[in-house]
């Protein structure tokens, strides 16, 4: 093992070697990480057993050895092929023996020489060397001058910029006049990887050597410069932040003799006044302080002092002990829900009685009630009304579309804008602990690969385990049992199961004729005459004009149209106004059309009157309850049963119970050819390309296939709803409050129920039960009794070419 000390070059004694015969056959020394030029003076440490021996041989001849360097450091037995063939034949001046058996040696580049052949590989390396001659070089020569001066520029430019340039250095490269001298000189000084300097040292030709140290030069000096400029912009921001850190040091100094605070200090003292206001639990307290002193230890500017700025925020403005005083007058508020909402008594007895409970009891952990109905008919009013009512304050968010758990939960504060969950939110935007948190459409929830929000709902909505809810953010437990939670839905299907379980579920149906007309009066002119800037006395509707945009421009459960309708009749009075006209504007049946143009529902041309297969039933929609038409027909064919309409898998399976019912009934009837074996029967359910599917379309299907067979009529003012079995039995059914709407709204005059469903009838406002009549049954042949009329014709098996026509029609 070979390696430089520096140490050593200091007190050389010289030795003129002077004109000496060398050997052709040398101790061979290999060393790992130096190239030895020739002239070039080296401190060796030797500590490798061959390596010693040739030491020791070359000491007791002429003290010459040829000196090689390695091609990989990392072997500790070099063999032939390990070390390069080109090296520098050295002569040993001075040689020191250390305690621990190595050899400190002091060797000197002589000559360059390639390595022939190995004549000894035992004890130690000897090896047979071949001088390589340099050519002479002429002098002077422009172009090998003008690279010399090149090459000591350059050597100087890069000792400058490291730092250790000095007159001497100088004084000794301009006294070098042999351009292979200057080569060597230069490139053993140069720090060279071992293969740049192999390289270098392989050159015989002195020209093409120093050709190679100025392009190796080159790279230097454009490294040492990029390397200098980088020690100096980092001395540069180094000397900047400490001369900053100096100043404000100064300043914090000052400010204290003048009794005055610092900008982070000032801010530090309003963290810790608001960590003291903020009253929080003790875990949240010890969280704000831990995050305050770190706050403390940051610089000011540091990328991480802002999320910890945003979290105290966070932890400081949430309201952990505001609350609003309940005040619970129930006359007062039964007064507010008569004054905001008409009708609803069902609704607003429940609510009542649970403020009722909320004043007895206000520890009690209450339900959470949830609102479910069409739109339209104020399920989020009544969420204000009764906050109005317990005089708390009111927040609002909508669930609708939300997919990502974080949503509700928040995010983790590693991520970048990570927020609080729209819960928390709430909560800091009111400012209290304890409001009406209404959460609408809860019933379009979703869930994908970044969680289920409905799951996370669970821990917030839960009165069992909310007290101590967990937010991602804030990752810290906040009390919302308080709080009084109100939902809103349009339908119960798509709520999950676990999270329907932990509400109680209030159904809001639509509002019949009568009930629309004086909200309309009462609660919707009012409202758009002052949002549309009109007195009262400038715009009057009449009775009739009212009804006639409720039957006629309007279809719906709630009373967002009819809204709608009302404020385009404000604007177009408004306009009227505003271009000079004086009113006051009467709207009556007769130029309503002037303002809303023509009616944009009429009754189904089909009821006009009677006919033969054609029967009237009731559909349930979230948009509240409609009419639903079935035909039936019967033609030539191969006894098939063809369905047709946007219908889905239950209203088919209702088509085959209701056919096979039918079959059933002419034979018991004594109807010949009934078995329709050449009939192909046709059941088609219109009205467009909505969706229809439930459980509550047999009985108006059978009735349709009877009609057609028997060629009697379905009375047109009978409407029908229930499922059928194959024994004539008939089920009962769900939402009879909306599809009795919906058949007042058609202009049915009897509706034909489920026995079963008879005790609904006293829930049913009296408006409906004046307007329409109940007749309810047990059996498929009460409702023939009362649905068929008269035959028009006498019973077919096959419908004639005429007929099937007529059929095509409708």
């Amino acid at each position: 093992m070979a390696e430089t000390d520096k140490d050593d070059l200091i007190s050389i004694i010289e030795e003129d070697i002077g004109d000496v015969d060398i050997p052709t056959t040398l101790p061979l020394l290999p060393v790992r990480d130096v190239v030895i030029f020739s002239d070039m003076l080296l401190p060796l440490f030797v500590g490798r057993e061959k390596s010693v021996r040739a030491v020791e041989a070359a000491l007791s001849k002429d003290r010459f050895l040829f000196v090689v360097t390695q091609k990989d450091p990392a072997v500790e037995n070099p063999k032939a092929g390990d070390v390069f063939n080109v090296g520098t034949i050295s002569r040993i001046l001075r040689v020191l023996k250390l305690p621990d058996g190595r050899v400190k040696a002091l060797v000197q580049g002589f000559a360059k020489a390639r390595i022939v052949r190995y004549v000894q590989k035992r004890t130690f390396y000897r090896v047979a060397v071949e001088l390589l001659e340099e050519p002479e070089v002429a002098l002077p020569d422009l172009e090998v001058e003008a690279l010399m001066r090149n090459v000591r520029d350059y050597s100087e430019k890069i000792l400058a910029l490291r730092g250790e340039l000095t007159g001497d250095v100088g004084s000794i490269l301009e006294g070098i006049e042999d351009p292979g001298k200057l080569a060597d000189l230069v490139a053993s000084n140069l720090r060279l990887k071992i293969e740049e300097a192999q390289q270098v040292i392989e050159f015989v030709d002195p020209v093409a050597r120093l050709h190679k140290v100025h392009d190796l030069l080159s790279r230097e000096v454009e490294l040492s410069a990029m390397q200098a400029k980088i020690q100096s912009d980092v001395k540069d921001e180094i000397s900047k932040s400490q001369r900053d850190y100096f100043l404000r040091e100064q300043m914090r100094a000052i400010h204290k003799e003048l009794g005055e605070l610092d900008e982070k200090s000032q801010e530090l003292e309003e963290y810790q006044k608001a960590i003291k206001r903020a009253r929080m639990p003790k875990p949240a307290m010890e969280e704000a302080i831990k995050q305050l002193r770190r706050l403390e230890q940051m610089h000011p500017d540091a990328a991480e002092s802002g999320v910890v700025r945003t979290y105290l925020d966070w932890l400081t403005e949430m309201p952990w002990q505001k609350t609003t005083k309940d005040v619970i007058d129930i006359k007062q508020a039964k007064e507010v829900l008569d004054r905001d909402h008409y009708g609803l008594d069902k609704i607003k007895d429940r609510i009542l009685e649970y403020l009722s409970v909320r004043k007895l009891n206000p520890q009690i952990k209450g339900s959470i009630l949830c609102f479910v109905g069409p739109p339209g008919v104020g399920k989020t009013s009544l969420g204000q009304a009764i906050a109005k009512a317990m005089r708390r304050k009111f927040i609002r968010i909508s669930l609708g579309g939300i997919r990502d758990e974080a949503e509700i939960r928040g995010h983790r504060r590693t991520y970048i804008g990570a927020m609080p969950g729209r819960i928390l939110q709430g909560l800091k935007t009111c400012g209290t602990r304890n409001p009406v948190f209404m959460m609408d459409e809860i019933d379009k929830l979703g869930n994908d690969f970044r969680g289920d929000p409905s799951s996370a709902l669970l821990e917030a909505l839960d009165p069992e385990q909310n007290y101590e809810f967990s937010d991602h953010y804030l990752n810290l437990p906040f009390d919302l049992s308080q709080v009084m939670f109100i939902l809103t839905a349009n339908v119960t299907d798509t709520i999950p199961s676990a999270l329907l379980d932990r509400m109680e579920v209030i159904h809001l149906s639509g509002y019949t004729e009568d009930e629309k007309r004086i909200i309309a009066e009462n609660y919707l002119v009012p409202r758009q005459l002052k949002e549309n800037g009109l007195k009262p006395r400038q715009l009057t509707i009449s009775a009739n004009a009212m009804m006639t945009m409720i039957t006629e421009y309007t279809s719906e459960a709630g009373l967002r149209n009819l809204e709608r309708e009302i404020a385009t009749i404000c604007r177009k009075a408004a306009r009227k106004i505003a271009e000079g006209r004086k009113g006051p504007f009467a709207i009556t049946r007769g130029n309503l059309e002037k303002y809303l143009g023509v009616p944009k529902f009429y009754p189904e041309l089909d009821q006009e009157a009677s006919q033969v297969g054609l029967s009237t039933g009731l559909a349930w929609t979230q948009v509240g309850g409609e009419v639903l038409y079935v035909e039936a027909s019967l033609i030539r064919g191969k006894g098939e049963l063809i369905i047709t309409g946007q219908i889905g898998e239950v209203m088919q399976e209702s088509a085959r119970a209701a056919l096979s019912y039918a079959r059933a009934y002419f034979d018991a009837v004594g109807i010949k050819n009934s078995n329709f074996e050449n009939l192909d029967i046709h059941i088609h359910v219109p009205a467009g390309a909505i969706p229809k599917d439930g459980p509550s379309a047999g009985v108006a299907m059978a009735a349709a296939l009877i009609s057609v067979v028997t060629q009697r009529p379905i009375d047109k003012d009978v409407a029908m709803t229930g499922e059928i079995t194959l024994r004539g039995r008939v089920l009962p059914i769900g939402g009879l409050k909306e599809k009795s709407l919906g058949a007042l709204r058609a202009g049915i005059k009897t509706v034909i129920i489920p026995a079963k469903n008879k005790k609904e009838l006293e829930e049913l406002p009296a408006t409906i039960k004046r307007k329409l009549k109940f007749v309810a049954v047990q059996n498929m042949d009460e409702v023939l009794d009362i649905a068929l009329l008269a035959p028009v014709a006498k019973p077919r098996a096959v419908v004639p070419a005429r007929r099937v026509k007529a059929a095509k029609k409708h």
